[in-house]
Parts: structure tokens; sequence; C-alpha cells
């Protein structure tokens, strides 16, 4: 268990994903310096549903920007992500958020079997999108890396972001891969039909004679 700064966000951030942000509220300008001057991490839990559960450890990285009002542009790296165990509106007389946060046993357990087959089935939905696709090679390849690029809701990133194990999560992908392939496929399907209706056709003559009604 650790004690973390929160910013809740109504956005998922995966580990490894750079974060950039735009502050401007007073008490997430307070934060910022904070962790400029005393290199402390804080938490971004996703906000859903109205609760805060599950969220992401983030690094600040570099304060890009910094406007006569005091708003920042800043750049943050996405480290761990946690279950959140409690919330307080201020944390230690600051005026930001704080809580006792619990790290998920995140696992990396996946072969490159498995790796390898999840590209594959992006690589086809990209294809049926006519969206260019860059090759990544299996090895360097894992569920967080293509998360946003994957045509994942909101609330499936989310549910994405809670599964510990690499085997799981990326079972999870490729069950939607395979699900809004199969949902293209068939909207491709309808279109074409569509298209032909109103063209000549060449039809082939039907031999009749031992038809029977």
């Amino acid at each position: 268990m650790m004690k973390l700064p929160l910013f809740p966000l109504q956005s998922v951030f995966f580990p490894g994903e750079t974060v950039p942000l735009h502050i401007f509220e007073e008490r997430y300008k307070q934060l910022i310096n904070d962790c400029r001057q005393e290199a402390v991490t804080f938490g971004i839990p996703v906000y859903i549903d109205n609760t805060i559960s599950y969220g992401t450890e983030v690094q600040l990285v570099e304060v890009v920007n910094t406007y006569e009002s005091g708003e920042m542009d800043v750049i943050c790296i996405a480290r761990q992500v946690f279950k959140v165990l409690s919330f307080e509106n201020q944390m230690d007389e600051k005026l930001y958020a704080g809580g006792d946060v619990e790290f998920l046993d995140v696992k990396n357990d996946a072969d490159e079997a498995l790796r390898k087959e999840v590209l594959q089935k992006l690589e086809v939905l990209y294809d049926l999108m006519d969206v260019p696709f860059t090759k990544v090679s299996p090895k360097q390849f894992n569920s967080y890396s293509l998360a946003h690029k994957m045509g994942l809701s909101f609330e499936q990133e989310y549910q994405l972001l809670q599964i510990a194990s690499e085997v799981d999560r990326l079972r999870f992908i490729k069950n939607h891969l395979e699900t809004t392939t199969n949902v293209l496929q068939e909207i491709n399907r309808t279109k074409t039909i569509i298209e032909m209706n109103g063209h000549f056709k060449n039809f082939d003559p039907l031999d009749y004679e031992d038809f029977k009604a």
C-alpha cells in the first residue's frame, strides 16, 4: 500500500504511455510544483460511472510551457496500475486530492505466438478499415503498446487496465478484434450488395424442366 496524490480524469492511461496534460486548476498547479521540487509521482484514477477504483501512477518528465497565468503544459510517463483503497479531497493540507493505493501485480506471461496472433488480427482489422498499419515485431509488442489504436471503447480500455495477466489482456484484445472484424466484414458484404442493386446483371439460365411446385 502507498499514499499518492490523485488527479482523477475521465481518461485511461496505460503503463509506458506518454501523458500530455494542460494544468490550469490551482490545486494541480500546486501538485506539479510539488512533483518538480520533491520528485514525487502522482496517480490518475479513472473517473467512470461516478466512481474511481483503478488508475495509473504517472511521473512528471518535463514542463513544456509555463504561461503568465501559471498554467502549464506538462509531459508525464505512465508507470504502474493501481487500485484505489481510499480517497480524500485534500491530502496532507494540500489543495489536491490523495489516497491510499495498491499496485497491481502485473504479469508479463504471454509467449511470442500469442503476441504474433493478436498482431495479425490487428493488421486484418486495419486492412478492412483501409488504414495504414505499421509493422511491429512480436517481440516488441505488448497489450499496452497499441491499446488506444484497436478501436476499444472507453469502457473496454478501463476493463483492460484492470487485467493483471498479459495473457488475459491479449485474449481480451483478441476477442475484441475478432468481433470487430466480423462486424466490419458483414458491413462490407452488405455494402457490396447495396451497390449491386440497380445494375444490369447476367443471370445463369436455370434448367427448370424437372422443377415441381
